[in-house]
């Protein structure tokens, strides 16, 4: 059974099977995007299990958001590799994501190998209102955490603006708002306390990573963890380009793919809205690796399965190598 405690005393240690178990599980019901995703992980690790106090998950997800990739899935990582080192990371991201990998896939292959998307999209549009509703109850519940004051919240409207109305490149936006909170940090801290380290409004009892926990041996920086990590990464990601190559040459569509949605994932700042666009512009208008409409069928199938709505990818590079 899982382990929830009483609001006094600190929750017991976490086991790896616990751990396990509760990723898996968030695997198969994260829908409604990086605001549903979120809201759930704070529900539910914040508030109910307390596994990370409200100050450390705030703050953890400000430099998710920075970060190029689906902060959602990277916040799983952050919580599971500072509660069972780097073993608790990779099964926490892997999780998150595999179980929708396999049901695009799988709904890939119906909608290519018998034409039945009507009947699927039947199904998928049924529980479309649904995943609206979480979404929009979602972005309540974190923008209502995050922007505590009038400043805040213009800051978020004017921002809305200009990526959606003036086509604002989002690291622009990141840039700005980072710059901004920089001198108001200096000249109006009052204002930017709220989030990351901020002063949290809300406490759910002791935390087992709370507000003051000391980082543990392996979360502390070291140059060698950072080169070896960085090494084995850049490792794994030439090994398989070069696996590629030697098997169909560079221009091969497995090859290209690989190089193609390699650099995707250095540009998904925003989460996956942001760059929608240019994996638009590589797989329809570039590659010809799929049709438009095609494009977006995948979408809708994106939208409608757990996990991080960029595992469209896999809608994309499935119909690719069908083709």
């Amino acid at each position: 059974m899982d382990t929830v405690s009483t609001p006094g005393a600190p929750p017991p240690p976490v086991s790896f099977g616990e751990a396990f178990r509760y990723w898996l599980k968030l695997g198969f019901i994260s829908f409604g995007g990086p605001a549903g995703q979120i809201a759930m992980m704070h529900q539910e690790l914040v508030e109910r299990r307390r596994w990370i106090s409200e100050r450390r998950f705030l703050h953890a997800l400000n430099y998710c958001m920075l970060l190029p990739g689906p902060e959602a899935t990277q916040l799983a990582v952050y919580i599971g590799w500072m509660m069972h080192r780097t073993l608790g990371g990779i099964v926490a991201g892997t999780l998150f994501v595999l179980p929708s990998v396999f049901m695009l896939i799988a709904l890939t292959w119906i909608y290519l190998a018998f034409g039945t998307l009507p009947v699927v999209a039947g199904i998928l549009y049924g529980i479309k209102p649904a995943v609206t509703a979480i979404v929009v109850f979602a972005a309540y519940r974190i923008g209502s955490r995050a922007l505590k004051n009038g400043l805040l919240r213009a800051m978020a409207g004017a921002a809305f603006v200009a990526i959606f109305a003036f086509d604002v490149p989002f690291p622009a936006i990141v840039l700005t708002a980072a710059l901004l909170g920089y001198l108001g940090g200096r000249f109006a801290p009052e204002k930017f306390r709220t989030g990351g380290h901020g002063a949290a409004d809300k406490s759910y009892g002791a935390a087992i990573i709370d507000d003051d926990t000391p980082p543990p041996a392996w979360a502390r920086f070291s140059w060698g963890r950072l080169i070896g990590y960085s090494a084995a990464g850049l490792a794994l990601w030439g090994g398989a380009m070069a696996l590629l190559a030697a098997q169909g040459g560079w221009q091969s569509t497995f090859t290209q793919m690989g190089w193609f949605f390699s650099k995707a994932a250095l540009l998904t700042f925003g989460g996956a809205y942001a760059v929608l666009p240019y994996v638009y512009q590589g797989g329809v208008e570039h590659y010809g690796w799929l049709t438009g409409p095609q494009m977006i069928d995948g979408l809708a199938l994106g939208e409608t399965t757990p996990g991080p709505l960029i595992m469209v990818v896999a809608f994309v590079g499935f119909v690719g190598g069908w083709t």
